[in-house]
């Protein structure tokens, strides 16, 4: 097997000499005892190796030189998440989303290979599962969400069912494509829960791709598709929302507004939804059904200093910098900004936190705002896609000269073959910041 150059991967309890396989699912080989936990000392700690936290990481590694940025992080592998639609549809394969850790951590930081277990800001400390203790000068906490299946009644044991899949997990999203090519009629449903969740279009644009599959395969008069969300509207924004609704009508698509799943019976192959309107629960039969699960902030963030009353990281919405804790900026999922966790949102947030944390490093005062700036490919169907675009006041911030809220394969080829480069080779080598300076030069200068 042909092997990578070899890097160094700090660990407390493990070696410093590694070697590493070119491939997703690094190996590691030791050649020296355990060592007792150390105490180590960064001027800029980021915890959390996503997307958010590779991109900083990428930035401030430049900026600050080897040695002092470290990125907490216990995963291999690195997925590129938004490419879990079109696997979950049919169009890409589950390998291309994914590539080990060690290959897309920045050169220029050190890979602490464990999981944060306490925060204790008021000390600059974090401390590790396997028991290092990191001071800092900075922190930025990039940690993402948790997947909560378990708030559902019968989950997860219904995965090992057919018929059942989620693009929300790298454990079931390929059991959604079986799910979709195994239907040969009947009731299939797509489920939005009544919690904040990563990709707010993505519980509906998967039930379009099956709908188009299903339609393309002649089977498409045998089914009857339904799109049961806790939400009161199909999607937040009133232009794409309406668009959205009409095509709905248009492909003959059932919407259950505040309709919130709570159970899943398997072996009856029935859901169980609560409305919350009116507290009723309601019993759906199925023969296919696509979850999408309550999501929410992490245990350790949530008992921490660092978290607001709900439990997500408590910062400014606008510098992105901890109300409480100066020296603290957050982003990406975890983040109590309030707008929709999506990979667009995390490339315009890390820009913005760029320029703000390193004001602060030099004692002045943060400059730039971050306007909410998040983007959704909407994709309808295999080729076509609307791309929303829109920012904290659920108003439309669209890049291109064109009205978006049109299907357009232009748009598709941007979200299925140019956003997965502009991901790999953009952002997380923190060379990407989102569209907002393209934006301007298409606009003329005009506008946002």
């Amino acid at each position: 097997m042909a092997c990578s150059a070899l890097r160094t991967v700090v660990l407390s309890t493990r070696p410093l000499l590694q070697f590493r396989a070119g491939t997703v699912g690094a190996l590691h080989f030791s050649t020296t005892a355990p060592a007792e936990a150390e105490k180590k000392h960064y001027k800029l700690c980021i915890v959390g190796g996503g997307s958010a936290g590779i991109a900083n990481g990428s930035k401030f590694g430049r900026k600050l030189g080897a040695g002092n940025v470290c990125i907490v992080e216990p995963s291999e592998v690195h997925y590129y998440q938004p490419m879990w639609t079109l696997v979950g549809g049919g169009v890409k394969n589950f390998t291309q989303s994914g590539k080990a850790t060690a290959d897309v951590m920045p050169q220029t930081v050190d890979w602490i290979k464990a999981r944060a277990e306490e925060f204790s800001p008021d000390d600059n400390l974090v401390r590790c599962s396997d028991g290092t203790q990191i001071t800092y000068d900075y922190l930025i906490v990039a940690m993402g969400l948790q997947l909560s299946f378990e708030k559902i009644k019968g989950l997860p044991e219904a995965f090992q069912y057919d018929g059942v899949g989620s693009n929300f997990s790298p454990k079931y999203v390929e059991k959604t494509f079986r799910a979709i090519q195994n239907f040969k009629g009947g009731n299939a449903i797509f489920t939005f829960p009544n919690t904040p969740i990563k990709c707010a279009g993505a519980p509906q644009k998967i039930m379009y791709l099956a709908e188009d599959y299903w339609a393309r395969n002649k089977i498409r008069d045998k089914a009857n598709i339904s799109y049961n969300t806790a939400l009161p509207v199909v999607f937040g924004v009133k232009k794409y929302a309406e668009i959205l609704a009409a095509l709905c009508q248009k492909r003959n698509l059932k919407i259950n507004y505040r309709h919130n799943l709570v159970e899943v019976i398997p072996d009856k192959k029935e859901a169980v939804f609560e409305h919350l309107d009116t507290g009723e629960k309601v019993t759906f039969p199925y023969d296919m059904i696509h979850i999408t699960p309550p999501m929410g902030p992490l245990e350790v963030l949530k008992k921490s200093p660092l978290a607001d009353a709900v439990g997500w990281v408590d910062v400014d919405k606008q510098t992105l910098q901890h109300v409480r804790y100066p020296n603290v900026f957050s982003t990406g999922d975890c983040s109590s900004l309030p707008t929709s966790k999506t990979a667009a949102a995390v490339a315009a947030q890390c820009g913005i936190l760029y320029n703000n944390l390193s004001a602060i490093m030099d004692s002045q005062k943060p400059p730039k705002k971050y306007d909410g700036y998040t983007s959704c490919p909407l994709v309808t169907s295999k080729g076509k896609c609307i791309l929303a675009e829109f920012d904290y006041d659920l108003q439309p911030l669209e890049t291109f000269p064109v009205d978006q809220g049109k299907e357009r394969r232009t748009m598709w080829h941007l979200k299925a073959n140019v956003m997965p480069e502009i991901y790999w080779t953009g952002l997380l080598k923190g060379r990407w910041a989102g569209p907002g300076f393209y934006r301007k030069a298409m606009r003329l200068g005009m506008g946002k």
